[in-house]
């Protein structure tokens, strides 16, 4: 994804491997609530509350989860992360499978198992064409007796269709080389395979003008995480040396299918060439620390200028653009303007390309490719990876496969499989109540905008402007459960998915994607288009669109319940909300004006101001050291953005739930909790965050996550906020009361 169509999200994109998928999450049991239910009952005739407790199925239900993730024998002033989760690791344990298990994860375990009986149901003839076709696409991934049967087969003919992979072909120079031409090569895996290996080109909104595509040109990813991977020592020393060892392992098992004689030090040399020229991208790329000011992320030129600018030793930079664009019918001249994201990696990519032969370019663009692709073939080849997935993650399985094929599925067809979910587990009705608490947050924030003493009135107004212009996404699209809509099989019509070739359907999909990216390009954007699939536990915030995107599957518990309090329902979605919000203010988002474009619609006084106070964030942030990630400090320059949104969409959140108060009274207490609603509040945000990580996976998530771990969500958020430190009567000098409190919104 381009960087002008950057999405805040909540929670960040699982960091995974380019091969597989890693989260898993563990079913919530009902027999655990009924056990705690019985216990509350019998609570409540021990208790005296001063408000009569709720003692309705919904109230039982949060409050057994509440207590049960809690620890209350922690001091909440002290560190309120373990008074809030403190229970978790005695409840609940990382699967083998996963680096990581948290809230996210409880939620996302209990969507796949719907997705799979869903998915699992035999097609009628009352299914719609998408919905059959999602359904063959699953039924092709679960069949790892053909997977295993057709071996390697498909992958070598991929390798024909890409010239070859020279470290897996006898005399490739002699073969290829002469017709081996670096702009046509990169056009043809992007294209086709949406493989954006050495020069990342994709269309994404014009960040000047919201409402048309642009052409962009950017740095690409790297094979691994983060360029600190290709540098740093101890942990990541290791990894990198399990990553060159996975490249000789396919190497030598695709040689082997080929019966082409078996010569480990020639597979050696190869992938160690591959390896370095890799490690010079890294070492060019610039890090996301130096990506945070978005004025110098769009430099606008033309393909003619672009040439002149970047040569690359004769690379024609308009013959690759045309290649690339070949497949949807689309020709530009040399005076097509385009914007260019790192015009710092691309002035130092000549050198890397002339210090290497084609045939390690070509190595390394086909050893992207497959690592695109690895995850469709037979056990073998997950066996070459999974050292490098285990040092990297920390797990020790692989996957289950059907959760590998429901997630793979709801993936490439996302309003197929959301169609599915609304229609049979989305309780429709609870939209109408979200609706109304993103209008009280939409309130709580331009009501923050008066409290801004160090914002003039000019960049006041635009901003109340802006928070008033914003728009909504909420749950699905409605054409995806309209029968009566052929929207949603015109959508999937060129897919013609077969059951038995699984590897083959893949190829189908990237091809899919990347040309309804492509074909954008001569399109107007339209706000009514949906880039999310329902069946998603997360939430988005799109600065070209001024839009935050809330999918069905996040309105649930803990995030949501009709029957459920409002402190909780305020401090999950009501949080959420004001999260996704509060990135349209952001180090990011406040560069787009209220039409979604890059405008500077603030005064210099009110930008330094806002510089300044988000100072006061990077230093607190980048203070807390992470002992699962070997003490590493956090990046408060690379984590400042979804820092902000944490800030000040808790605040945003309160505000609104005690204006609810004001309006319809205090709400019945949970039953067996000793705790009052605005201490609820605090508790269900908190444990929003909760989890547990492998050492591997800190260690991995700390450079790749722009997301402050849940630790410090929880901690850096309520440090900086008087509320909490009120509700709780924490004393002036608490560990979560500090003199010094930082705030942005």
């Amino acid at each position: 994804m381009q960087i002008s169509e950057s999405e805040a999200n909540i929670v960040d994109k699982p960091s995974r491997p380019r091969w597989t998928v890693l989260e898993i999450g563990l079913t919530v049991t009902t027999a655990v609530l009924a056990v705690a239910l019985v216990v509350f009952i019998a609570l409540l005739g021990t208790r005296k509350d001063p408000v009569t407790p709720c003692t309705s199925a919904d109230c039982a239900i949060a409050a057994t989860r509440l207590l049960e993730g809690m620890n209350p024998a922690a001091n909440p002033c002290d560190n309120f992360y373990e008074f809030a989760c403190g229970g978790w690791p005695k409840k609940q344990v990382i699967p083998e499978d996963s680096g990581y298990y948290g809230t996210f994860h409880v939620l996302d375990d209990h969507l796949e198992i719907v997705l799979k009986r869903l998915l699992e149901e035999a097609a009628g003839s009352g299914d719609r064409d998408a919905v059959t076709k999602a359904k063959r696409l699953y039924l092709s991934c679960m069949d790892e007796e053909a997977i295993e049967e057709r071996d390697s087969e498909p992958l070598l003919w991929l390798l024909e269709d890409v010239l070859e992979w020279p470290v897996a072909t006898v005399d490739w120079n002699s073969t290829y080389g002469s017709q081996w031409r670096l702009e046509e090569v990169l056009a043809f895996m992007t294209s086709r395979y949406g493989n954006r290996v050495i020069i990342d080109v994709g269309i994404a909104s014009d960040v000047n003008d919201s409402k048309s595509s642009a052409i962009y040109i950017d740095q690409p990813s790297l094979g691994l995480p983060t360029r600190d991977f290709y540098f740093d020592k101890g942990y990541y020393s290791q990894v990198r040396d399990t990553y060159l060892r996975a490249m000789i392992a396919v190497a030598t098992i695709i040689r082997a299918d080929k019966n082409i004689t078996d010569d480990i030090d020639f597979v050696q040399e190869q992938m160690e060439g591959v390896f370095r020229l890799e490690m010079e991208i890294a070492e060019a790329i610039t890090p996301a620390e130096n990506r945070t000011d978005v004025t110098k992320l769009f430099n606008r030129m033309t393909l003619l200028q672009l040439q002149q600018e970047f040569p690359l030793n004769g690379f024609n930079w308009t013959l690759f653009i045309n290649e690339v664009l070949k497949t949807v019918d689309i020709e530009v001249e040399a005076s097509e303007e385009i914007l260019v994201s790192a015009p710092e990696y691309l002035e130092q990519l000549s050198d890397i390309l002339n210090s290497h032969p084609p045939s390690d370019v070509h190595n390394y663009v086909v050893w992207m490719l497959i690592t695109e692709v690895i995850g469709s073939l037979s056990h073998k080849y997950q066996e070459a990876i999974a050292e490098t997935q285990k040092m990297l993650y920390g797990v020790l399985l692989a996957r289950a496969r059907w959760r590998h094929c429901v997630d793979y599925v709801n993936t490439a067809l996302p309003s197929a499989v959301g169609a599915l979910y609304v229609l049979d587990a989305f309780p429709r009705h609870g939209k109408t109540k979200v609706e109304m608490m993103i209008e009280r947050l939409r309130e709580a924030f331009i009501h923050t905008l008066d409290e801004m003493t160090w914002m003039d009135d000019r960049t006041r107004a635009r901003a109340r402007e802006k928070a008033l212009a914003i728009t909504t996404q909420m749950g699905y699209a409605d054409y995806i459960v309209d029968g009566n809509n052929p929207r949603l099989d015109e959508e999937y019509a060129d897919l013609n998915y077969e059951e038995d070739v699984y590897f083959e359907n893949t190829l189908q999909d990237l091809e899919f994607a990347v040309k309804n990216e492509l074909k954008r390009l001569r399109r107007t954007t339209s706000k009514q288009e949906w880039d999310i699939g329902p069946a998603t536990i997360n939430a988005f915030y799109h600065p070209s669109k001024n839009q935050i995107v809330f999918p069905a599957g996040i309105l649930q518990p803990p995030f949501f319940g009709l029957g459920q309090a409002m402190s909780l329902n305020f401090g999950g979605i009501g949080m959420v909300i004001g999260h996704e919000i509060t990135h349209g203010f952001d180090n990011f988002g406040r560069k787009f004006n209220k039409e979604g474009n890059l405008v500077d619609w603030w005064t210099a006084e009110s930008d330094e101001d806002f510089d300044s106070r988000s100072r006061c964030l990077v230093s607190q942030y980048s203070s807390y050291t992470w002992d699962l990630a070997s003490g590493q400090n956090i990046s408060g320059v690379k984590t400042l953005g979804e820092n902000i949104a944490d800030n000040g969409g808790v605040r945003q959140a309160y505000w609104a739930y005690r204006r609810w108060v004001e309006e319809h009274g205090e709400e019945a207490r949970l039953p067996g909790l000793a705790l009052n609603h605005k201490q609820l509040f605090f508790l269900n945000f908190a444990q929003v965050w909760c989890g547990l990580h492998r050492p591997e996976f800190a260690s991995s998530m700390i450079k790749a996550d722009v997301h402050s771990p849940g630790l410090f969500r929880v901690i850096g958020t309520l440090q900086n906020f008087q509320e909490f430190s009120d509700a709780f009567q924490c004393k002036h000098g608490d560990y979560m009361h500090p003199a010094q409190k930082c705030r942005v919104w």
